[in-house]
């Protein structure tokens, strides 16, 4: 039997406007049950709480490139792909806010409020890079960490609370950033991790012993071809399918890295814990 919440969760209903173009309305656009938006390529979504057709209809047409295309209404269930309670993955329990658990066991308690952003913890890529941080902690001390992709900041924050005393949380997406934010204000940890939005390759360079990163793999090979790349003790590599695994593989072949552990959930995803000599 699944845990029952203690309130109620806030994104019961999703409102979800698809259009095209390139939403970009200015900080001082915060309507009231506005959640935030997403953007794919040239297309966005906008995420309210509350139904607002008339307001993303005279948005759209005091935006220059925008076209409303279409419009839904699903459950929080629908769009997250099942119920958002309270899971133990690995050492950890990681609950939503609705619901109150592990109140004495901090070190193991992780909140996080995906909102409608994508990274529960319940992913195989996500489930192996946990499973991988643990290594990583075992192995060597890890003082500073870099999550590279961080969307909802489980990986961050699992990292944080396993330790690491300095992490830097990135994503590209302006909406996946102040979800991470806002999960790290929930676990008490703003002393220990900052949360930046813009482009993985730009911050690679930045010093730590650890890089984690699960991400395209577009993305992820210019990641490994950067001097801050080799730089890092520890990294651990995922998002990555069987072919897009191997190409990886291949081109960390002619560098001075390791790989000391890989997994490989169902044949599709991959994930690499290794270290640079």
């Amino acid at each position: 039997m699944e845990p029952a919440p203690v309130k109620s969760n806030p994104y019961q209903d999703l409102y979800i406007y698809y259009l095209s173009g390139r939403f970009r309305p200015g900080r001082a656009f915060n309507p009231e049950h506005y959640i935030g938006s997403w953007e794919e390529g040239e297309f966005s979504f906008l995420f309210f709480t509350r139904p607002n057709m008339a307001l993303v209809e005279a948005t759209v047409n005091r935006l220059a490139g925008l076209e409303l295309l279409d419009h839904y209404h699903m459950t929080y269930e629908q769009w997250q792909g099942g119920g958002i309670v309270p899971r133990r993955i690995g050492r950890f329990v990681i609950s939503p806010p609705w619901f109150e658990v592990g109140k004495k066991n901090a070190d193991t308690t992780i909140v996080l409020d995906p909102g409608v952003v994508f990274g529960t913890g319940t992913h195989p890529t996500t489930l192996d890079c946990l499973e991988a941080l643990q290594l990583v902690f075992e192995d060597t001390p890890i003082r500073s960490a870099l999550d590279l992709g961080t969307g909802t900041g489980l990986l961050a924050l699992a990292a944080a609370r396993m330790g690491c005393s300095k992490v830097l949380a990135v994503d590209l997406t302006l909406l996946a950033a102040r979800t991470a934010q806002k999960n790290v204000r929930l676990n008490g940890l703003s002393t220990r991790i900052l949360v930046a939005q813009g482009d993985a390759e730009k911050f690679m360079d930045f010093t730590s012993d650890l890089v984690v990163t699960n991400v395209h793999y577009d993305v992820m090979k210019n990641l490994i071809g950067t001097s801050g790349f080799l730089k890092k003790k520890r990294f651990i590599l995922s998002g990555l399918m069987r072919s897009e695994a191997a190409r990886i593989e291949s081109a960390m072949a002619d560098l001075p890295v390791e790989i000391i552990r890989r997994w490989n959930q169902d044949g599709i995803w991959h994930t690499f814990y290794g270290a640079s000599y």
